[in-house]
């Protein structure tokens, strides 16, 4: 039901050529990608001095997500929003048709003596190609002698934790925690607003002629947590999938309409399955969009039968 609370703001997605992308984007999301390109990420929400979500449509079409967080910040988001200069999440849609690189991502401490930004951020496998898999924290009993030698002689992915991932999945990778997505999966990504990462390992891309992409073994090892052993895949906790001190992340299943959010608050919905309206307006999978504060009323409601999506928020 359409009443006259404002429609959800959606952004235009900015579109990133990866060594390890694919057109997955296109035939599982319905994303309309550059021809020949290799799409290995789309941002979907993305406040940074380099790139910019802007609004398609609606009482704020054209402007920026800069703009909405300075100027119209407790209207969108909501009062009693962080201090601080940028919206402080940054969510993408990923399409792994090859191993992304053996990375860190460095907590605030390390971030800045390196001179970038922590990160950290969690993942959900939209879809997962049989035998997929990921790479997350140390196997257990691995030293920091044992992981220095085996970047030296390249043998650094024998020493990573491996999880089997299946559609529906999800996964937390806080800052110090060594990682990498394996080839053949689709995910959303949710993370703090960050873009930095330091790769310890890229599989020997670039030996057979190519350009090799830069590596950042120091800063790596100085970001990593050495006691991280064998991590899980997340238990959820009810609908709650992550709650940390960046984002909270819940999966609702929706089989009939619910309010947006009880407080005057943005909510961030990314559609999952089926297809769900707000405000009179469908959102089908793999789009993302933001309900305002001043439509924190509004009900989210599956357009069938029944529905799902992942909704972030802001801690409380």
């Amino acid at each position: 039901m359409k009443t006259d609370l404002p429609a959800p703001l959606v952004f235009e997605p900015l579109f990133l050529e990866r060594a390890w992308g694919g057109r997955r984007l296109a035939s599982a999301f319905g994303k309309k990608l550059p021809p020949g390109k290799q799409i290995g990420e789309s941002w979907e929400i993305v406040d940074r001095s380099e790139a910019q979500s802007v609004v398609r449509q609606g009482r704020w079409r054209g402007q920026t997500l800069q703009e909405l967080w300075r100027d119209h910040r407790a209207e969108v988001f909501g009062e009693g929003m962080p201090t601080v200069p940028r919206f402080p999440i940054f969510a993408k849609l990923l399409d792994a048709q090859e191993k992304l690189s053996i990375q860190v991502h460095p907590d605030a401490a390390t971030a800045s003596a390196f001179g970038g930004e922590p990160k950290t951020e969690m993942w959900y496998f939209a879809a997962v190609d049989d035998g997929a898999e990921i790479y997350a924290g140390l196997r257990r009993g691995v030293t920091r002698n044992q992981l220095e030698r085996a970047v030296r002689q390249g043998g650094v992915a024998d020493l990573v934790h491996r999880i089997k991932v299946k559609t529906g999945d999800a996964f937390f990778v806080p800052s110090g925690r060594i990682h990498a997505i394996g080839a053949g999966n689709l995910l959303i990504e949710i993370q703090q607003n960050s873009d930095t990462t330091f790769r310890l390992f890229d599989w020997g891309r670039g030996a057979g002629g190519g350009t090799p992409r830069p590596l950042h073994i120091d800063a790596a090892l100085r970001s990593m947590a050495f006691d991280d052993f064998e991590p899980g895949l997340i238990r959820p906790s009810g609908e709650t999938l992550v709650q940390s001190a960046y984002f909270t992340v819940e999966k609702w299943e929706l089989a009939g309409p619910r309010r947006v959010s009880e407080r005057r608050a943005f909510a961030l919905f990314v559609c999952l399955g089926g297809s769900v309206e707000v405000q009179g307006v469908r959102h089908e999978p793999g789009e993302v969009f933001l309900v305002p504060a001043c439509a924190a009323a509004s009900q989210l409601q599956p357009a069938a039968d029944a529905a799902s999506v992942l909704r972030i928020t802001l801690p409380s």
